[in-house]
């Protein structure tokens, strides 16, 4: 008993050295977690201070109101909206794409297939998250836009609807895997009592089950937007790299991504005005999926306390 008594006690040599090493694993941890705060951090000074130079000699005025984004040519003018215009109506279609697919696959797997099914099919849907995205690039522009010129004759060889639509099939594992794992985590008891109502499969998972996951699932349409607003081939590849200011999504054109890449192959010389472009293009991205990210941790945060 005393041998006990003496083990338990704070002064033993094993507890002191589980103390240690318990912080010592803290510490590593802290310091994990920190690296990442650093690291935005960094990002955003690094955009930042680059960016100020591009400010002394275009107004902001004019970057945000003119219509042109030619920084290439020998009268440059440097209208951010071409870009802005083309990134948002690449992401939509590809939302438009991926938010109904990734919905109902997250449903069908969750509700309606077998457990054993579900494991089989579940990591098949996630590699498609695997597939390089360059790969997706050339499959837009050599399988894709070909099937959408016999339906759309006027249909050139770029275009942000082709680009679109290839982005929404590579961020469906995305959206159907975490909204697959946010319905799995709804209590069997709703479904127990929504049947036990007379409700349907289909009633119990669109009006019980999706209800109830929603704050996870918008999680995942988020996560899906933040994906497509900063995908980089696919757009570079088949969108054409055109900043034409267009609704038209048969058109080509060009997203802020797409400008960075071209750019950064060595068009223009290091510390130019057009090189320090490319910050200040990367800066808008960031302050755009910050809102995105904002507004979805919002949504969520009311649902959870719907619930």
């Amino acid at each position: 008993m005393a041998d006990l008594t003496a083990f338990t006690s704070a002064d033993h040599p094993v507890r002191k050295w589980r103390k240690v090493k318990d912080k010592i694993i803290e510490s590593i941890l802290f310091l994990a977690a920190l690296s990442s705060v650093f690291v935005t951090i960094g990002i955003i000074y690094i955009l930042v201070s680059e960016s100020l130079p591009f400010f002394q000699h275009v107004s902001f005025k004019e970057f945000v109101t003119e219509k042109e984004w030619t920084p290439m040519f020998s009268e440059a003018k440097f209208g951010i909206l071409p870009l802005v215009v083309g990134t948002f109506m690449a992401t939509l279609i590809a939302l438009t794409v991926a938010i109904p697919l990734g919905t109902i696959t997250a449903a069908y797997l969750s509700e309606y297939v077998k457990p054993n099914v579900r494991e089989m099919l579940k990591p098949i849907l996630e590699m498609l998250a695997a597939v390089p995205s360059v790969v997706y690039g050339y499959f837009a522009l050599l399988f894709v836009t070909p099937i959408l010129q016999k339906f759309l004759p006027e249909l050139g060889g770029f275009s942000v609807l082709s680009a679109g639509i290839v982005m929404g099939i590579m961020i469906i594992p995305y959206i159907s895997s975490l909204s697959e794992d946010a319905m799995r985590s709804v209590p069997t008891h709703l479904r127990e009592a929504s049947a036990a109502l007379g409700s349907s499969k289909f009633q119990t998972t669109f009006r019980v089950v999706f209800p109830s996951a929603f704050s996870g699932i918008s999680s995942a349409y988020i996560l899906g937007i933040s994906r497509a607003l900063g995908e980089t081939m696919v757009v570079a590849i088949a969108a054409g790299m055109q900043p034409n200011l267009s609704l038209n999504p048969l058109e080509p054109a060009s997203t802020i991504t797409a400008y960075i890449v071209q750019v950064s192959l060595g068009d223009l010389p290091h510390g130019s005005i057009g090189f320090q472009s490319i910050y200040v293009a990367g800066l808008t991205l960031l302050i755009m999926t910050l809102i995105f990210n904002v507004l979805g941790m919002w949504i969520k945060v009311r649902f959870q306390e719907k619930e």
